[in-house]
């Protein structure tokens, strides 16, 4: 049966979007990247488009048939509108919530998928614990923590910022929607703090906005408590919370990422946590469910790609193929939810989460 999808661009070029780019060449796909940097040695073709600029953007969509947006957040609505106006299937990653909205007000006028919120988290965290709701009767809680951290802390805050500062304070400082008695309802970010332990290893956790995308809507009425956490290093919420309402740079959001940055630099050796919970009853009686990973830094196409990258990519990819492939509706809006966990890692991208693997020993990419 012949793809869905068999052209495609990939918007952004940085850490994710090559790494995006290289697994799509590497499922059969004919990639484009799109960006003004040219990065070297990619297998895929590369054109040198200003994606803030619609007219430029939508040119070099002409000839594609989808689009997926690896760009930070504020541009994505640049690319949403010209996959929309061309009716492109469209696939991006971004956490922002303000940013999926509107995406989501394109998915209702257009005859392709709309899949926003592909990645890590929102994306594959929500994959997973809607995967491990099967089978029960009811539900009480849905329990979500994905924590991106380096494998060796320094410094008191025992953190790098190896993903988007600026999408990080985002999520330490907008407001979050949990599920509380089966209702949605909207609280303040950095709360309910809690230990979580993965393989020995004590971690804090705290909510933080965005990592949820559309499960509450999803789950509403039918679980009592839903919510996501980051996952964090012990003693790191209480120094954010002192930098951002002590300092009071909760209002100057844009310092606040440059000075973290500053102090916190990206690392390669970093790790991904990702515990999900699910409770209920089954048969009558109570049980918990659980699915816990740890990732490290993995080689793929000859390079080692952190944690982070290749997580994010990898699950991002995977859900093109599903779509591409026909397992997945190809029209209206995409729910990351609504992707059966095995489908995923049945994927040639999705294929790398299976497990845990080791650490690579190859030259990191950049």
């Amino acid at each position: 049966m012949a793809r869905i999808i068999d052209t495609i661009a990939v918007v952004g070029l940085g850490k994710v979007g090559e790494l995006v780019g290289t697994l799509l060449h590497a499922a059969g796909f004919d990639v484009t990247g799109i960006d003004l940097l040219m990065p070297e040695d990619v297998p895929f073709k590369v054109a040198p488009v200003d994606a803030s600029d619609p007219a430029a953007l939508g040119a070099a969509l002409d000839r594609v048939d989808a689009v997926i947006s690896c760009l930070p957040f504020h541009l994505n609505r640049v690319v949403a509108e010209a996959a929309a106006a061309s009716s492109l299937h469209y696939f991006d990653l971004t956490e922002d919530v303000p940013t999926t909205a509107r995406v989501r007000e394109l998915a209702a006028g257009v005859p392709s998928v709309v899949a926003p919120q592909c990645g890590l988290a929102p994306g594959l965290i929500a994959i997973v614990g809607s995967s491990l709701t099967a089978g029960f009767d009811d539900l009480r809680s849905i329990q979500l923590r994905v924590g991106a951290l380096p494998q060796h802390p320094t410094g008191m805050l025992g953190y790098a910022f190896i993903w988007s500062p600026e999408g990080v304070v985002n999520e330490y400082l907008n407001d979050c929607e949990v599920l509380r008695e089966g209702r949605r309802k909207i609280v303040p970010a950095m709360s309910e703090e809690e230990a979580v332990v993965i393989s020995g290893t004590r971690l804090e956790a705290f909510l933080t906005s965005g990592g949820l995308g559309t499960m509450c809507e999803t789950f509403e009425g039918r679980v009592e408590r839903l919510d996501y956490k980051t996952l964090r290093y012990p003693g790191h919420l209480d120094l954010v919370r002192f930098f951002f309402d002590e300092l009071l740079l909760r209002q100057r959001r844009q310092l606040a990422g440059e000075i973290l940055v500053h102090a916190k630099p990206p690392v390669d050796d970093d790790i991904v946590y990702l515990y999900a919970a699910v409770e209920g009853r089954i048969r009558g009686e109570l049980f918990r469910r659980q699915h816990v990973r740890r990732w490290l830094p993995r080689a793929i196409d000859g390079r080692v790609w952190r944690a982070i990258s290749w997580t994010t990519a990898c699950s991002a990819c995977g859900v093109v193929e599903l779509i591409a492939d026909g397992v997945l509706s190809p029209r209206g809006l995409l729910r990351q939810e609504e992707i059966p966990l095995d489908a995923l890692l049945g994927t040639k991208s999705g294929a790398h989460l299976s497990d845990e693997g080791s650490e690579a020993s190859l030259p990191h990419a950049t």
